[in-house]
């Protein structure tokens, strides 16, 4: 038995997992009732989940700063990290403003705010939201800069900061090039410490497939399908224009036309980091499954993959955007405001700039909304009502929002290693088992 659950790749088991994790969840809401089925998905269920990706979070750390600073030493020449950070960062732009215009289209032609009443949000939600929003805005953009230079590296590694550890990562890595041989015991350590972290990676994604039903349960039980009937339409537009992004800007336009490589093969690459991205809701969580796709699956170099990923699930957030611009619709369509072609504009601008700023974790997008509510003239009341209306059934958007964030970080991650001449083509062409 358990052979013949091994001989099954992993992606499919995840993929047993997630419909299992539905099953269950609908059918223990069905038999026993909605508090019943919620009280037992709290209690028995999500500690599972929680667990699988406290798991991955606990590799988060070491599995930057080790493959980050022995990408930096693989490279050779420090004079590769200019190159490499500016496509990466122009490519990121790139894909988060052609994925909030995408947004803006889709949610212009469904019109998902028309006829919206906000009664679902009650007052005592809408106090929760408040001190969330407070809390997302206590930051100004340069704030968020300085951030980026850490006073205390071991500090920042304790909070899991990203940015900052991606930063030390870097300057550790360019020392140990500058210092040249003296250097090459540190070298060897890192470089060995980063195969171990790997390694690591590779046996808890063995329990993705538990985790991943453990967590789809959980959400189902809790919430349910019919948490959507409110807001159908706008979730049908977020779900479409994520998958359009997905399929034709990452697949057809990235890999297939730019890079002239097999969108089969990314797909089936990226499987296991899109199932554990949506079964988590968290860029930071799947960024341990994502190195690890990006470099077995894809042939991304660690050079690159070490880097590029960890920026990417910090600041590519192309999921996030279209949320962000599909919310300002909304809004404004429910108060039927006209929304002008200069606020599009605002409002597309506006939404990347604010992606980038979302921490990788459930929910961060929605409460950044805010920032963006107010371009098209949607004022503090009813920003607030906006949000604690759409609050409650978020996870379930989010799931897609972070899928695509997923996608879109090791599409840019295989594009920048094929500019960089780090892509091992054949391991991105191999005919595994799909």
């Amino acid at each position: 038995m358990f052979k013949t659950w091994q001989s099954i790749t992993l992606w499919k088991r995840v993929l047993i997992g997630l419909v299992l994790g539905v099953a269950i969840g609908l059918g223990l809401r069905e038999g026993l009732g909605v508090e019943q089925a919620a009280e037992i998905g709290d209690t028995w269920i999500l500690p599972w989940g929680d667990a699988f990706v406290r798991l991955i979070k606990m590799l988060i750390v070491p599995l930057i700063v080790t493959t980050l600073v022995a990408g930096v030493t693989a490279m050779g020449d420090p004079k590769k990290l200019g190159s490499l950070g500016l496509r990466t960062i122009c490519l990121y732009f790139l894909t988060t403003f052609f994925a909030v215009s995408m947004g803006l289209a889709m949610g212009t032609a469904l019109q998902p705010g028309a006829g919206v009443t906000y009664d679902a949000a009650l007052d005592d939600n809408v106090g929760k939201v408040k001190e969330k929003i407070e809390t997302a805005r206590e930051k100004d953009f340069a704030d968020r800069m300085l951030e980026i230079i850490p006073e205390n590296p071991v500090e920042a590694m304790s909070e899991g900061a990203v940015l900052p550890m991606i930063f030390f990562s870097i300057l550790i890595g360019i020392g140990i090039l500058v210092a040249g041989k003296p250097a090459d015991p540190v070298r060897a350590f890192f470089d060995a410490a980063a195969e171990v972290v790997m390694k690591i990676t590779m046996l808890v994604m063995e329990l993705a497939p538990f985790g991943v039903l453990a967590l789809m349960a959980w959400v189902m039980a809790t919430r349910g399908f019919e948490v959507l009937s409110n807001l159908m339409w706008l979730a049908i537009a977020l779900y479409a224009t994520c998958l359009l992004q997905i399929i034709f800007v990452y697949g057809l336009l990235i890999i297939r036309v730019v890079l002239n490589l097999p969108m089969k093969q990314f797909f089936r690459g990226i499987a296991d980091a899109q199932g554990v991205a949506f079964s988590t809701a968290s860029s930071s969580a799947t960024l341990p499954v994502s190195i690890s796709c990006a470099q077995k699956n894809l042939g991304v170099d660690k050079s690159v993959a070490g880097s590029v990923l960890p920026l990417g699930a910090t600041i590519n957030m192309d999921g996030t955007a279209i949320y962000l611009g599909l919310v300002a619709l909304f809004a404004a369509q429910a108060a039927g405001i006209d929304v002008t072609m200069t606020q599009y504009l605002l409002v597309a601008v506006m939404a990347t700039l604010v992606s980038i700023g979302a921490a990788g974790i459930p929910s961060a997008g929605l409460l950044l909304a805010a920032t963006v509510l107010d371009v098209v003239g949607i004022d503090e009341e009813q920003t607030l009502l906006v949000i604690a209306f759409i609050f409650p059934f978020d996870r379930l958007l989010d799931m897609m929002r972070t899928a695509t964030n997923v996608s879109g970080d090791i599409a840019v991650a295989c594009a920048v290693a094929k500019w960089e001449g780090e892509l091992d083509t054949d391991v991105f062409r191999s005919e595994a088992e799909l």
